[in-house]
């Protein structure tokens, strides 16, 4: 003889159904941030970058990026600067100033003479760092002891 009551049909149930209303909360919060982000992800200045064999480095927070197009004009982010005016620009630019650091994106078409005056100016304005963005290649198709690409055709034996 137990210690327990006569209720036995009156104790707790398990819920057998999911609460999915703090979940739909939080998907909609999410995308409330996404929409309010999206607009505000760099676009950058269209260039043709140099092609090279070394490997990305993987950015984990925006950095300035100065921008040449084959037009010979200088852009910080979207916005143009002329040439004259890139060395005060950058010396008032609180991001660049704060890194010491900014990624030169140059066309392959302009000359060597413009990028070095870009660098020049970057140096000038007390940016000590100046890193290249250039267009890397696959590895498999640049690598030298790769094995040709295999045909579809099938040989036959004799």
């Amino acid at each position: 003889m137990g210690m327990g009551g006569g209720n036995k049909g009156q104790g707790r149930t398990t819920m057998s159904e999911i609460n999915v209303t703090p979940m739909v909360d939080v998907m909609l919060v999410l995308l409330i941030i996404f929409m309010v982000t999206a607009p505000l992800i760099q676009q950058g200045v269209k260039v043709n970058l140099p092609a090279t064999k070394a490997a990305p480095v993987e950015a984990t927070e925006k950095k300035v990026v100065l921008s040449i197009d084959a037009g010979r004009r200088v852009f910080i982010g979207d916005a143009e600067v002329p040439l004259e005016e890139l060395e005060t620009k950058l010396a008032a630019n609180a991001k660049a100033q704060a890194d010491k650091e900014v990624y030169l994106h140059a066309d392959r078409d302009v000359p060597y003479g413009v990028v070095v005056e870009v660098m020049a100016a970057a140096q000038r304005a007390g940016i000590a760092n100046v890193g290249m963005i250039t267009d890397p290649t696959p590895a498999a198709a640049t690598s030298k002891g790769s094995p040709p690409p295999k045909s579809g055709k099938k040989e036959a034996k004799r």
